[in-house]
């Protein structure tokens, strides 16, 4: 039985099932946790693409305005220090930009002290966006959690972090993109 009315993907137990079939080695606990985080994950981007376009902004925009938000203020970063911060080539990143700037999102402007070395920065409308997708995804992981009290959010929010500890120790490079996204 698939996981959703209407899904044409297989549930989670007849995934592992079909696994198992094909390799014995399979440990049914370790891929049920993986698929669940997986498919969780999936639906949760869909969820978040979906409040950010009522905004009128990209998932790609929405993480230039959060990197923007979390430089602090004034707000402001270089294209290279936000292409390293998104796991974006150069290119991808001054794509992106000028998407932004067209829309009012943010500035480019040079720097005063540098005059070779441009930044970027967030601007009211860009701040605006930022605000209302953050009032938006609060309202969606708080009913996402509704079920859990707030000793169970806790746990599971420490063994997340334990399991992201550990990709980011063994993999290091895997905070970047494969490719570009737009």
């Amino acid at each position: 039985m698939p996981d959703t009315p209407g899904s044409a993907e297989p549930s989670i137990e007849e995934q592992i099932a079909a696994y198992q079939r094909e390799f014995q080695d399979l440990d049914p606990q370790v891929e049920k946790v993986v698929s669940a985080l997986s498919r969780l994950n999936r639906r949760m981007n869909v969820a978040y693409g979906r409040q950010t376009a009522e905004l009128g902004i990209s998932n790609a925009e929405w993480e230039v305005l959060k990197a923007l938000v979390l430089a602090g203020t004034p707000y402001r970063l270089g294209p290279g220090e936000l292409a390293k911060r998104l796991g974006l080539t150069p290119a991808a990143m001054t794509h992106r930009i000028d998407r932004m700037v067209a829309e009012g999102l943010v500035t480019r402007e040079r720097d005063e002290s540098n005059r070779v070395r441009v930044i970027v920065g967030l601007t009211e409308e860009g701040r605006s966006k930022w605000l209302e997708a953050m009032r938006m995804a609060t309202v969606f992981e708080e009913e996402l959690l509704q079920d859990l009290s707030g000793e169970e959010r806790g746990r599971l929010g420490e063994m997340l972090t334990r399991l992201l500890r550990r990709v980011e120790t063994t993999q290091p490079d895997a905070g970047g993109r494969l490719q570009d996204l737009d």
